[in-house]
C-alpha cells in the first residue's frame, strides 16, 4: 500500500517552475527591453524556457519584436498579440498590464533569468530521465547501445546551455599565441599532432583538432598499417624511426582506436613486429633464431606496453555507441587522437533501413561531429570503389569520387588521403619499385594538396620517409616575407 501511495504522490508532483520569476523576466523586458533582451539572448533563453504557456507566447512575441527593432511596451505588445490573434490566449490586456505592476524594477532581471533557466534545466533532465526509463523496457535495443544514446542525450543538455564559451576576442588571442608558438619552434614546425612521417607532416602540417581525416585505399594497400604507424608515433612521442618528436610533441599522448576489422591481439602483433623489425610471417613459420628475435621483441614490448593506446575491437559497432565510448575515453584517458578502422564496417541503427548510401552519409556526419565535440583529430579509414581499376588508367590512381558508398564522406572530411602503391598496378611506370607508396592529399581544407611519396616495407607492414622528392607539389603560391 505504501508503495502505491508513493507512486501516486510522484505522479501528482508538478514539474519544477517559478511562475513568479517568469513574470518578473517578462515585466523586466517591458520596463527595459534593450538591456534585458540582450541578457536573455546571452543566456540562451527561448520560449521553452518558460513553463506557463501564456508566458511562452508573450516571450516569443517580445523576441520577434526585438529582432525587428520594434518599440516594446504594454501597448505595442498588446497590439502585436492582437494582430497575431494571440492576445486572449496570452492572458489578455489585464494579464500583460499586471506583469509591470508585479515587477517594481528591472534591476533584478538577471536573478529572475537564472531562476527560470534552472527550472527549465530540471524539467529537461526529468523529461530525458523518463524517456530513458521507457527505453529500458524495450527489449529490441541492446543495453550498451541504449547507454550510449542516453548518455548523449544528457550531455546534449549542457551543449544547449551555450556554445564553446569562447568569445571572438579570446579566439583571436589564442590564434596569435598559437602562431607565436609555431614561430618559436622554427621552420618545419607543425600546427597539429605530427604523424611521425616527415614527408607527410610537411604537407599536412600535422593533424589538427576537430578535423576528420579520411584515409582511403583499395584492399591490401596498407591503410591500416599507415594508421597504426601514425597512432604508434603519437602515443610514444617519437617519429617512425624512434627519434623524439620536435618541440612539445616529444611526449606520450593517449590514442583511442576503434578496430572493427582486426582484434586487439592482431593489432598488437602487427605493431610490435613492425617496431621491432621482425617479420610476423617468419615468426609464424618458425624460420627465425628465437634468441635474437626474443631480444628484439622484448625491447619493442617494453616501449609499447606502456604506450597510452586504448583499443576497442567490438565488431559492427553502432556509430552512436562509438561516440559514447570515445567520449568516455576522452574523459577517462584524455585521448588526443581517435583512429577508426574502418568506416564501412560501422552501422547506424536509426538509418539502417533507408539504404546504405543514406546510412553511410549519416555515419560520416556523426564522425565529423565527434571530432568537433571532443576537439581532437579523428583518422577514419575508408574503402574505395573498384572505379580506379575499371577506368583503364595505367596507374590505377584513385579520385575523391571513388570513396565508397556516399559522397558525404568527401563533403564531411577536412582532409582526404588516397593511398596507392604502384607495384599493385602492372601498367604503372613505377611498377618495379616494390617499396614505393604514394599518399595523394586529394582534399585539404586548411592547406595544400598534392602527392607525398613514402617507403613501405611489406614484410614489416611499416611506412617510412622517401628520400626523393619526386612529384612533391606544394599547392601554395609565394608568400612575401
Amino acid at each position: 500500500m505504501s508503495g502505491n501511495v508513493v507512486k501516486s504522490k510522484a505522479v501528482l508532483r508538478a514539474p519544477p517552475s517559478s511562475i513568479e520569476a517568469e513574470r518578473g523576466v517578462l515585466g523586466s523586458i517591458l520596463l527595459d527591453s534593450h538591456r534585458v533582451m540582450d541578457i536573455c539572448e546571452e543566456n540562451h533563453v527561448v520560449a521553452e524556457t518558460f513553463y506557463d504557456n501564456r508566458n511562452q507566447m508573450i516571450y516569443e512575441t517580445l523576441r520577434g519584436m526585438a529582432h525587428n527593432s520594434q518599440t516594446i511596451d504594454t501597448l505595442t505588445l498588446c497590439e502585436q498579440l492582437r494582430s497575431l490573434k494571440k492576445l486572449e490566449n496570452a492572458g489578455g490586456v489585464g494579464y500583460i498590464q499586471a506583469l509591470i505592476d508585479q515587477t517594481p524594477t528591472a534591476a533584478h532581471s538577471e536573478y529572475y533569468i537564472n531562476i527560470i533557466r534552472e527550472k527549465h534545466l530540471l524539467r529537461t533532465i526529468i523529461a530525458y530521465a523518463r524517456q530513458a526509463e521507457a527505453s529500458c523496457y524495450n527489449d529490441a535495443v541492446g543495453a550498451d547501445l541504449l547507454l550510449g544514446e542516453i548518455e548523449q542525450k544528457f550531455l546534449s543538455i549542457s551543449d544547449k546551455q551555450g556554445g564553446t564559451g569562447l568569445t571572438w576576442t579570446q579566439a583571436i588571442n589564442n590564434t596569435i599565441a598559437h602562431i607565436d608558438r609555431l614561430f618559436s619552434l622554427g621552420a618545419g614546425a607543425v600546427a597539429g599532432l605530427p604523424t611521425g612521417l616527415a614527408n607527410l607532416d610537411r604537407k599536412l602540417k600535422g593533424l589538427r583538432n576537430g578535423e576528420m581525416i579520411v584515409l582511403a585505399a583499395r584492399p591490401s594497400m596498407g591503410k591500416t598499417s599507415l594508421a597504426m604507424n601514425i597512432a604508434e608515433c603519437v602515443a610514444l612521442g617519437r617519429n617512425i624511426y624512434g627519434q623524439p618528436m620536435k618541440g612539445d610533441h616529444n611526449r606520450k599522448r593517449a590514442v583511442g582506436i576503434f578496430s572493427l576489422e582486426m582484434n586487439t591481439e592482431s593489432l598488437a602483433m602487427r605493431m610490435l613486429c613492425g617496431m621491432s623489425g621482425v617479420p610476423a610471417f617468419q615468426i609464424d613459420q618458425g624460420i627465425l633464431n628465437p634468441k635474437k628475435v626474443n631480444m628484439k621483441l622484448s625491447r619493442g614490448a617494453n616501449d609499447l606496453k606502456n604506450a597510452p593506446i586504448y583499443v576497442d575491437d567490438t565488431g559492427g559497432l553502432d556509430v552512436m555507441d562509438m561516440r559514447a565510448r570515445a567520449r568516455r575515453m576522452k574523459k577517462r584517458y584524455d585521448i588526443e587522437l581517435v583512429v577508426i578502422d574502418y568506416l564501412q564496417l560501422c552501422n547506424y541503427r536509426e538509418f539502417s533501413k533507408q539504404g546504405r548510401q543514406i546510412e553511410t552519409s549519416q555515419i560520416s556526419g556523426q564522425i565529423k561531429s565527434m571530432a568537433k565535440e571532443l576537439n581532437l583529430p579523428v583518422i577514419v579509414l575508408s574503402q574505395l570503389s573498384r572505379a580506379p581499376e575499371q577506368r583503364g588508367d595505367k596507374s590505377n590512381k584513385p579520385k575523391l569520387s571513388d570513396l565508397r558508398d556516399s559522397g558525404a564522406i568527401e563533403q564531411d572530411a577536412d582532409v582526404v588521403l588516397l593511398l596507392r602503391r604502384p607495384c599493385k598496378a602492372p601498367k604503372d611506370d613505377e611498377f618495379d619499385d616494390k617499396r614505393l607508396a604514394i599518399v595523394d592529399v586529394a582534399k585539404h581544407r586548411n592547406g595544400p594538396t598534392g602527392e607525398v611519396r613514402l617507403d613501405f616495407d611489406d614484410t614489416l607492414t611499416r611506412f617510412g620517409d622517401r628520400a626523393d622528392t619526386h612529384s612533391e607539389t606544394s599547392g601554395f603560391g609565394n608568400v612575401e616575407e
